[in-house]
């Protein structure tokens, strides 16, 4: 046989799958109908290993494994397409549907927020970004910002998770996990450090420079030519540049953004000295109540998985059975179990899609353990 007649062949074949699985998802459709009207489960466990083991008898053995993982997938869909039959709801789903109307149509312009840092911080300029006019209250760590919400001092937070050139900021993931709070929206923010100090000092004249230790490892190509100056690492950009500010040192400066040189009267002895040009972190507001504003398109996760082969395929072939795409996808090693790891994902859907309900009633089924960290929409 040539290769067209190869060709020829497997669309016949094709032919006869395409018919024999719409066949079979009828067939899963009454399947459905009778669990439902016998209040029984979608998940059989039993009789989908019972199945796989028949059918990697009934295959010859070269195929065993393909044929496993083709059955994986076809009880996967089938159990898919039964839930979106049933109209089936988690108590999550109830949860996302009664945020969704009780939210209120508009963003709030000026609440109470709370911040890590100081007057002129880049969780500032975020703040801003995200909101009209908000109140902002600084606090000196991660930990006290969700305190203050915890405590109902501030309705909202705001907090970095994420940066173009570092990754992700692990103790906000930590904190939101431990909170269980919710994400109400994001923003991206350029970073642009800046070299500041008082007015008249010179670069040849700065023997230290301060700043937080993630904008120290983003101007690393800058600090290296200046082998001789002691670099600081302190709590926060704005943090540093108020420090220079109110120093009678004239030896020192620090790495800030733009907005601290008129904001603590500084002057910049060299600008825009991170080593990436395109450096974008992302922030992210967080509440301690759910709240669903129009628009959200994208949907926070962190999970963990069965410790067992094929776990993760199983997941991701969900988000493919749905067309769901994902933005993000972070795995992190879990310090109290061995070679186990949370899972981080940013989906993007809309909330109102009929598939992103399905998906958020048939994930905590298959996760070991699975938090929701909220859906929203990001500020460009």
């Amino acid at each position: 046989m040539d290769l067209n007649a190869y060709r020829k062949r497997i669309d016949e074949i094709d032919d006869e799958l395409v018919r024999l699985f719409a066949e079979r998802m009828e067939t899963a459709a009454g399947i459905a109908a009778f669990k439902k009207e016998n209040d029984l489960p979608v998940l059989d466990t039993r009789r989908e290993r019972e199945k796989l083991q028949q059918i990697a008898e009934k295959t010859p053995e070269e195929l065993e494994d393909y044929a496993v993982r083709l059955y994986s997938l076809l009880f996967e869909l089938s159990r898919s397409y039964q839930k979106r039959l049933l109209g089936t709801q988690s108590e999550l789903g109830a949860q996302i549907e009664a945020a969704l109307r009780e939210t209120p149509p508009l963003f709030p312009g000026n609440p109470a927020v709370a911040c890590q840092g100081v007057e002129g911080s880049y969780q500032q300029l975020a703040c801003e970004r995200l909101f009209k006019r908000p109140n902002i209250l600084y606090f000196s760590n991660f930990n006290a910002v969700f305190s203050a919400i915890e405590s109902g001092l501030c309705r909202y937070g705001v907090v970095p998770v994420e940066n173009s050139t570092a990754g992700s900021v692990n103790a906000v993931y930590d904190l939101m996990r431990r909170h269980d709070f919710r994400i109400i929206r994001s923003v991206r923010l350029k970073v642009d450090h800046n070299l500041l100090a008082r007015p008249g000092v010179k670069l040849e004249d700065v023997r230290e420079i301060y700043s937080h230790e993630q904008a120290i490892s983003q101007c690393a190509a800058f600090l290296q030519q200046h082998p001789g100056v002691r670099v600081i690492p302190c709590e926060n950009t704005a943090a540093a540049a108020r420090m220079v500010a109110e120093s009678p040192r004239r030896d020192i400066a620090a790495l800030a953004s733009r907005s601290c040189m008129g904001l603590y009267g500084l002057e910049a002895l060299a600008e825009s000295v991170q080593d990436q040009s395109n450096n974008f972190t992302r922030f992210i507001c967080i509440a301690k109540k759910l709240e669903i504003y129009p628009g959200a398109d994208r949907t926070s996760l962190m999970l963990t998985l069965p410790h067992e082969p094929g776990s993760l395929y199983k997941l991701l072939s969900r988000f493919y059975v749905l067309g769901i795409n994902i933005n993000k996808l972070e795995s992190r090693p879990m310090p109290e179990r061995n070679f186990e790891f949370m899972f981080y994902f940013d989906l993007e859907t809309s909330v109102y899609s009929p598939e992103f309900i399905q998906l958020m009633a048939e994930l905590p089924e298959i996760c070991d353990s699975f938090s929701y960290l909220g859906s929203y929409s990001e500020v460009i």
